[in-house]
């Protein structure tokens, strides 16, 4: 009995399974998949593309699903940008004093866990997604589950409840579901589940064997860094080059040149100088500190930016013209793209050169505006190449490009010899397009280095390969995605390159994450944060950070660090509120600070310092801050963990108590940052201190020590060589200034050279006289010693006479110091008087 009921269970199971392969999410209708994603930041499916899963419309409950939407769409959504426009110094003490201000006000205590009440159509939306979901409609429950997750149309979020509906849906085999129940298990949100990695990267593998983009870029991640597995860079790289392949056939297929996009991805640490702060932290200190003069424009934001160049552009600055048309048309962080602007302003710098009437150039332009007007022409080339803004034409796109030729404008070569190796409105002409190519490449243009590096490859030979090979890499200097995604094929399928594993993953690693659109949340984590919404730009910063972007994992641990300010202010006296419970995770800020260290992030790797030194999001680790520390301080990349490393070593927490230590690794912080001296500074005086009192106490720690100076026994000549350079350089660097072309000759040329030469000489005659004097007076002086043995040679011998003949002339003659005769000018090695010849004690005796 019991068999054929699991028998009977298992057969269900595996019909149930097979009926929901067939029903793909939110693709039915077009402006429904737009209104579910109308207030998520990541409601993304990733439906996979294959023949035998086709959607049917009429599953169980689809008109519910359908009613829904409608009343989901009557609901009112805001968006709005901030702008970034630095408020300048007044503005911001403004801003810290109106935060300092006591907030005297009378409310009643907050009231936690109180559950929102949603009314009108969100209400009546939800009862019909319930409704439909009771009849295991797929869309439904995955729209359940985005509302409960990310809180869209202002649906109050609940991760067990959004847990439970990913769950129902992973069950059936919905590899969008699979991702967000990996999701949650690698993360422990809201306290849904308990952290699993080794579930989580089950239910991620289950998702990307089933074609899921993010999940693939998950197991890659993981993968690379050892997450909940070993290491394995051949499953890594598989996974990256299942990214990179996806990322590379959306980038072809747009327009000739690939997709246009922004880049969003950045650390909103960056935008304060760091997680230290400005000038405290490796990104914003030492050799990486912003060092600009007070008129230079790189502390300025955007929107000032913008508002000066369209001035002068008013004023007919056909420079600012231009660079305005650059910035609308490439488009950064904080600006979108407007081809449209972008048009009206190489318009305006083409027309200061080229008639409108008839097409000919100016009789006299401006100094420089041939050029500009030339690049502004391979613009308005490239737009009408590939239809930005207006129709596509090929015909006047050639025209623009002609003109941009005839003054040498990269881009214009590359835009023809683009139209010219495609055929497109031109006949084809390949050996023109190479000729085109190799122009534009000459001056550096990356598109066009791709473009002769891809025919070099169709070639094959292995010459071909090798000069393929080096245009790739030329055009990958500027972070080209096209020349990464070649060399990563090269490097992997070992053609013209070595095999290596590891520089092919790391290819493809960047080609998959550079294709944000396709591939991340970016766009609409940072849409989130510019709009307040914190919590929903974290959520999708932490579906980037399982992706392994380093950016994103530096942003979600910053967003959860608890010690972001130094100097707290009392809850009484500041206005802010305090952080909701989703962004309280110190274990979890932990854990991407960890991720975001082993991508080389220096800052990250003092932040883990910190928490295994105060015991934050995990027990205290002395040992493992100071590896952390040590790791951070190597080739004085860290000012910061230096300074940390020198404050164990003063106070003994988990290093060895030495004051002389300390006192070095507070030296080569300052060396480090500079900007450091006055912490350092009360920091060494507080040691210096401490460091007396126990030399003056006899304690047992290492006091400062006086670093030992190499010596070196010179001789005469050395010394005198020495002293005469020292001599020079001092004399150069004080009177260079005072005599340097105040005095010429007939010929108008300074005489300080032949001064210098003539002083020279008359040191040089001085040096030699005081010589001769030296050496005469030791000659005189070996004359009078002599002269003074023979006078008392001479005096001894008379008195030996008056005494006695006979006796004086049977007795030896005693042995008179000094009378062994004449013996040079110095005294010989041995001689007893050697010790006080140079005191010259018998001189006049």
């Amino acid at each position: 009995m019991r068999r054929w009921l699991l028998s009977t269970f298992l057969l269900l199971q595996v019909i149930a399974s097979v009926s929901a392969a067939d029903q793909q999410v939110l693709e039915a209708d077009a402006d429904e998949a737009a209104a579910a994603n109308l207030q998520t930041g990541a409601a993304e499916t990733d439906v996979v593309q294959d023949a035998q899963h086709t959607w049917s419309p009429y599953q169980n409950g689809w008109e519910l699903v359908h009613e829904a939407m409608v009343e989901l769409r009557k609901i009112k959504t805001t968006h709005h940008r901030k702008t970034k426009k630095q408020v300048g110094l007044f503005g911001s003490l403004f801003q810290y004093a109106m935060k300092a201000l006591p907030s005297l006000r009378m409310s009643a205590p907050p009231q936690e866990h109180v559950a929102p009440v949603i009314t009108g159509p969100l209400l009546e939306g939800v009862k019909l997604l319930q409704e439909s979901a009771d009849q295991n409609n797929t869309d439904a429950i995955y729209l359940l589950a985005q509302l409960n997750f990310f809180g869209n149309y202002s649906h109050p979020r609940n991760f067990k409840t959004a847990f439970d509906h990913y769950y129902r849906l992973a069950s059936y085999g919905n590899s969008s579901a699979q991702h967000m129940v990996g999701l949650m298990y690698a993360t422990g949100l809201g306290d849904a589940v308990e952290r699993d990695q080794a579930k989580a990267l089950l239910y991620h593998t289950f998702a990307a064997d089933a074609g899921h983009t993010r999940s693939e870029m998950t197991v890659a991640a993981r993968h690379l860094s050892g997450i909940g597995v070993t290491k394995s860079c051949e499953t890594a790289c598989k996974y990256y080059k299942r990214v990179a392949d996806k990322g590379m056939a959306w980038y072809r297929s747009g327009p000739p040149g690939g997709m246009a996009f922004t880049p969003e991805a950045h650390r909103l640490s960056d935008e304060v100088g760091g997680v230290y702060g400005e000038g405290a932290s490796v990104v914003s200190s030492g050799i990486h500190a912003l060092k600009a003069s007070p008129n230079s424009d790189a502390y300025a934001a955007i929107d000032d930016v913008i508002e000066y160049l369209d001035l002068m552009s008013q004023k007919g600055d056909f420079k600012a013209s231009f660079n305005l048309g650059r910035l609308y048309y490439e488009g950064q962080r904080g600006l979108d793209r407007n081809v449209d602007l972008a048009r009206r302003y190489f318009a305006a710098v083409t027309t200061m050169y080229w008639r409108s009437k008839d097409g000919r150039a100016v009789d006299q332009p401006k100094p420089q505006l041939e050029k500009y007007a030339s690049k502004a022409a391979g613009y308005i080339g490239r737009m009408w190449l590939r239809g930005e803004g207006v129709r596509q034409d090929f015909k006047l796109a050639r025209g623009w490009f002609e003109r941009g030729i005839k003054h040498g404008d990269a881009q214009s070569q590359w835009g023809l010899g683009i139209m010219n190796l495609h055929g497109l409105g031109i006949p084809k002409n390949v050996s023109k397009a190479t000729e085109l190519f190799k122009a534009s490449a000459d001056q550096d243009f990356s598109l066009s280095h791709v473009a002769l590096g891809a025919l070099h490859l169709d070639q094959g030979t292995a010459d071909d390969l090798k000069i393929a090979n080096q245009y790739f890499e030329a055009a990958a200097r500027w972070a080209n995605i096209e020349a990464q995604y070649y060399l990563a094929e090269m490097i992997h399928h070992g053609v013209g390159r070595d095999k290596t594993c590891g520089m092919a993953m790391a290819y493809y690693k960047n080609v998959a994450e550079r294709a944000e659109p396709l591939v991340s949340s970016w766009a609409e984590a940072n849409q989130a944060y510019e709009d307040g919404d914190h919590e929903l730009a974290f959520l999708d910063y932490l579906m980037a950070a399982e992706q392994g972007y380093e950016k994103a994992q530096n942003n979600v641990a910053f967003m959860l660090d608890p010690t972001q300010s130094r100097f707290p202010l009392p809850s009484w006296v500041k206005r802010q509120l305090p952080k909701p419970s989703l962004l309280q995770n110190s274990a979890l800020a932990l854990i991407y600070w960890t991720r975001s260290a082993i991508q080389q992030n220096i800052d990250s790797l003092v932040k883990m310092g910190d928490y295994y030194l105060t015991g934050i999001g995990t027990e205290i680790a002395l040992d493992k801050a100071a590896q952390c520390y040590t790791g951070a301080s190597e080739y004085f990349q860290s000012a910061q963990a230096l300074y940390n490393l020198g404050w164990m070593h003063e106070n003994g927490v988990g290093l060895n108590q030495d004051f002389h230590l300390a006192k070095r690794y507070y030296d080569q912080a300052l060396e480090t940052n500079e900007e450091a001296y006055l912490p350092v500074t009360m920091s060494l005086m507080k040691l210096r201190i401490r460091s007396a009192w126990n030399t003056f106490t006899h304690g047992r720690i290492n006091s400062i020590q006086d670093e030992p100076s190499p010596r070196k026994d010179w001789s005469l000549s050395e010394w005198i060589a020495n002293f005469l350079q020292e001599d020079d350089i001092y004399y150069d660097d004080v009177y260079d200034d005072y005599f340097e072309d105040t005095i010429t000759g007939s010929d108008g040329e300074p005489l300080g050279e032949a001064l210098d030469e003539l002083d020279g000489v008359l040191e040089s005659l001085i040096i030699l006289g005081l010589i001769g004097a030296i050496l005469f007076l030791m000659y005189y002086r070996a004359r009078r010693q002599q002269a003074h043995r023979e006078e008392v040679e001479r005096e001894d011998r008379q008195r030996r006479q008056q005494n006695g003949g006979a006796d004086g002339a049977a007795q030896q003659p005693q042995a008179v110091p000094g009378a062994q005769g004449p013996r040079g000018l110095f005294q010989q090695p041995g001689d007893p008087e050697l010790g006080g010849w140079p005191a010259g004690a018998n001189v006049g005796h």
